[in-house]
């Protein structure tokens, strides 16, 4: 093996006999593509002029639909909002988000409303109950322009089993302050929630530790 060889970056793509000039006219195509994407995306920021509060809606059977709307929580507390929370569902156990946030009670007003998973509460008598509670509280953030975020994790679960009206649930998300944000969790949502999401994100799985017989991981799971 010759020293140039063992010197080389094994994944640097050059061919090893590239010439300057070889560089220079890979490197002059590369500018100029940017510059065309540079191009369509300027034009595409410069079409979007008008501010409004938006809904996303996070669905899916991968992983990170629940971890996305605490990043957007941490995100949001970083400009200064006040966020609101509501866990339909969750709240058999505490969470590390909840146990997290509730260091910032002046920030973040969390309500975790559920019990566990409705596979262990076995109540749907109870779920209803508990889920019509955790609506009522969301209704509080929902009406609040001081609320600059509302989460509400996996509401559509609660919406999959009807245990809430999933008509009102959107008119009442709708009817929101207009600058106010939303994020709305889980799988199996209806179609009307995904109709009226402004941005709706799909999460599939393709690989998952579980499957491979790891249990769920404190800071990772949950």
């Amino acid at each position: 093996m010759s020293q140039d060889t063992a010197d080389r970056d094994p994944n640097d793509s050059t061919p090893s006999d590239a010439t300057p000039s070889d560089d220079a006219a890979r490197d002059e195509r590369h500018r100029v593509r940017m510059q065309r994407k540079k191009e369509v995306v300027d034009a595409k920021i410069a079409d979007a002029k008008r501010d409004a509060g938006v809904l996303l809606v996070h669905i899916g059977n991968g992983k990170g639909k629940s971890s996305s709307a605490f990043g957007m929580v941490t995100r949001a507390l970083g400009h200064g909002m006040k966020v609101g929370v509501v866990q339909f569902i969750k709240g058999g156990k505490p969470s590390g988000e909840e146990m997290f946030f509730r260091r910032f009670p002046d920030d973040v007003s969390f309500h975790a409303m559920g019990e566990g998973y409705t596979w262990e509460t076995q109540d749907r008598s109870r779920d209803v109950e508990r889920a019509e509670a955790a609506w009522a509280q969301a209704m509080v953030f929902l009406t609040d322009p001081a609320y600059g975020l509302v989460v509400l994790d996996e509401l559509n679960i609660a919406l999959k089993y009807k245990y809430l009206d999933v008509n009102k649930v959107v008119a009442d998300l709708k009817a929101r302050p207009p600058m106010q944000h939303a994020v709305v969790t889980g799988r199996g949502a209806p179609p009307e929630m995904i109709e009226a999401g402004d941005t709706v994100t799909d999460m599939q799985p393709v690989k998952h530790a579980f499957a491979a017989g790891i249990a769920a991981q404190a800071g990772v799971e949950w």
